[in-house]
Parts: C-alpha cells; structure tokens; sequence
C-alpha cells in the first residue's frame, strides 16, 4: 500500500493510520449475515483502547452470525453520551477484497466492492477514539453502535437491544457528501401482492383460464410509479408468475413500494394501489366468467422504516454546522430518498444525523474513497466531540 505524505495529514488525525485500519477492515470478509469475524476484531482494537464492549442477542432475529456490536467509551468531561453509529455489514460482490491505494484513493481490484460502506465510517471512529486517547483530549461519554445486516432492510437496527444506548442524540456514518448532514429522510412502506387466477392449457383451452398476469398487468399499468412529487415515490421493482408458456398462469406475485416524507402521502399512495389492484379483481367478476372465488387478490404491507426529520435548531444539526464553521468548511442541511439505520433510531426517539465520509459509487465493483475525505470526516467528528464537551452548562 502507498504511504501518504506527511505533509498531507489532517490536523491531529494520522492519516496513514487511518489509511492502514481501513485497509485492515475491508480485506475482513463481512457480507450481510456474516460480520462475526470483523465484529470481533474491532472489539479487539477498541478495548486495547480502553473501551468497553458488549453484544445483544439480535441475531437470533437477524440471521446473522453475531450481534449488533456496542461500544462504550468513557468520558472526561461530565457532560451528555454522543451516539456514533454505522453497519459492519457489506453487499455482494463482498468476498476476497483486494484494496488499491493509488494517489490517495482507495479502489478493489474490480472483482468487487470495495466496502467503504460503511467501513470507512468504521475506521474514522477508531482513528478518532485513537486520536482522543493519545492526546488525553477533553470529551464527554462516546457510544459507538455498529450493526448488523443494515444492507438487507435494516434488521440489526429493528432488532437492536435499545436498552443497551443511553445516548439520546448523534452521528450515522452513512452517506457520500462530508459537507452536508442529512436531517431528512422518508418513511416507506413495503407492499407484496400476489394475485390468484386459474391455469388452464393455453392451446387446448385457454378460455377456461384466468390469466393472473394479466390481470396483473392492467393493475401495474393504472398505477402512477417513479417520482409522484418532490417529498413521495413509487415503485414496482419485482414481478414473477409463471411456469410455462403453454399453460394459463394462475398465480403471480409483484413486490413494490412507496416511500414519502409525509405519512398522509405515504398512506394515500399505498391505498391508491390497493384499490387498484382490487377494482381489477372486481372489474373481472362483473364482466368475465369467474370461477369461484376466482380471480382474487392478497395484499401485504408491512411498514419498512419510519421518517426521519431532525429540526435544523436541534443540537445535532448546530453541533455538526459549529464544528464544520470552526474548521472553515460547510455543513449543508440536506434531504435524501433512501432509509438508513438513522430511521430506525428516530422512531426509537433518538436523533441522529446522516454524515458522509466521502465514499463513491458504492454498491458497485468501482466504489472509490479518498483518505482526504475520510480524514476531513475524522476531523470534524473530533471538532463536534470537542465543542460537545465544553457545553456542560447549556
């Protein structure tokens, strides 16, 4: 790996090092499921620092091979726990990570992710809690919660021993953008419908048949999907049904969603599909020959994630924006389309907001991330940490 110039060091920050734990942290195989490995080496890492650890018993709920991990760092300042948080988990292509450092960024050898989501979130914490402990610098308590399975719906931070966090506001570690802090994100719904109609051989007797994706079709078509407005979408993103091509399907299913930032939208969009996909049940009853109960329509929806919308007067936007401010950088309140475990914890009545860390084009075999911008998220995380603990008597 290359060695970073001295002259390019962020401040107190050992970029070198930093550069190093990340290297160390995504040739660690952690796809979603499989985290116990990772989640064990930096339990060694943080207690060496003289942080204390702990594990909840989420994973019988997850799938997973370990628990969300939690880590407690003790303060010396008397004031209130930050929170910290980010997912040890990657996606696939995950496995056999071969890092590249070329002029400061980070890429895989193009066989797979990189896993900068999100364990460059995960090396800035422990680079800052080196940094904290090296410099005996002045902070309050510091909670750590690194999850599990976030990739796959977010089920470490649904199944998170809450009990376990004092904290009552922070920081997730989650996104690209290292001079914005997202305060905003929408709450969405999940929707599986499978409609039922009656096989039948497509040659011999078709007109026996009720074909399921047919019907199917004419509801997916009088739908509104894609961007519905600027704060609710829409989407249909799987459909399958079939088994041949010579018989009438008789099942299809379809699995979609609606995600808004206003739960009187987010409820109207998915009534609006139920009542879709039902009036192209009944419409068949009245004007075609049904059989039975034939054709009918199941529909579940289960509550994804809940919004998240954090007040710009809150201590966790005017922290981030004082820190930014004191560094000379931006720190731009800003609005997403996608959930995180950020979500979850708002719905469990703790706030947090949504840093970057700099990392690009994540999910895909060309993620790259800049040890610059990991460096600046480090920096800002010690600055907030800092201003945080001077603030014992606001």
């Amino acid at each position: 790996m290359a060695i970073l110039s001295k002259e390019q060091d962020h401040g107190m920050i050992n970029k070198n090092r930093l550069a190093e734990t990340f290297k160390q942290l995504v040739e660690i195989d952690s796809v979603s499921t499989e985290e116990k490995i990772i989640a064990g080496e930096i339990q060694k890492i943080v207690e060496s620092l003289g942080a204390k650890t702990a594990f909840d018993d989420s994973l019988e709920k997850t799938g997973s091979n370990s628990g969300n991990l939690f880590v407690y760092f003790p303060g010396n300042v008397d004031v209130a726990p930050l929170l910290f948080s980010g997912h040890m988990d990657t996606v696939e292509p995950g496995k056999g990570v071969k890092p590249n450092l070329t002029d400061g960024i980070f890429t895989s050898d193009g066989t797979t992710i990189l896993g900068a989501d999100d364990k460059s979130a995960i090396a800035i914490y422990i680079e800052v809690l080196k940094t904290l402990a090296e410099n005996d610098l002045p902070h309050g308590p510091i909670e750590i919660v690194l999850s599990t399975c976030e990739e796959i719906g977010l089920r470490g931070a649904k199944n998170l021993d809450y009990s376990l966090i004092s904290a009552t506001f922070g920081y997730v570690l989650d996104s690209t953008d290292t001079e914005g802090i997202v305060v905003r994100a929408p709450a969405a719904n999940r929707i599986e419908i499978t409609v039922y109609g009656k096989d039948a051989h497509a040659g011999a007797k078709p007109e026996e048949g009720i074909n399921a994706i047919v019907l199917a079709g004419k509801a997916i078509a009088g739908l509104t999907l894609g961007r519905i407005d600027h704060e609710t979408t829409c989407n249909i993103g799987m459909i399958e049904g079939g088994i041949a091509t010579n018989i009438v399907p008789s099942l299809v299913n379809i699995k979609g969603e609606v995600r808004s930032h206003d739960e009187e939208k987010l409820k109207k969009c998915t009534d609006d599909i139920v009542r879709v996909f039902t009036d192209v049940i009944e419409t068949y009853k009245k004007e075609e020959t049904a059989a039975g109960d034939l054709p009918r329509v199941a529909i579940q929806i289960d509550n994804d994630f809940p919004r998240t919308h954090v007040p710009a007067d809150h201590p966790v936007v005017t922290l981030a924006q004082k820190a930014a401010a004191s560094l000379g950088q931006k720190m731009e309140i800003k609005m997403t389309g996608g959930g995180a475990d950020a979500n979850i914890f708002f719905g469990k009545g703790i706030l947090t907001g949504v840093l970057g860390t700099g990392m690009r084009d994540v999910h895909t075999v060309r993620e790259n991330i800049k040890v610059d911008d990991m460096a600046r998220t480090a920096e800002l995380l010690l600055e907030i940490i800092r201003i945080h603990s001077t603030e014992r008597d606001k």
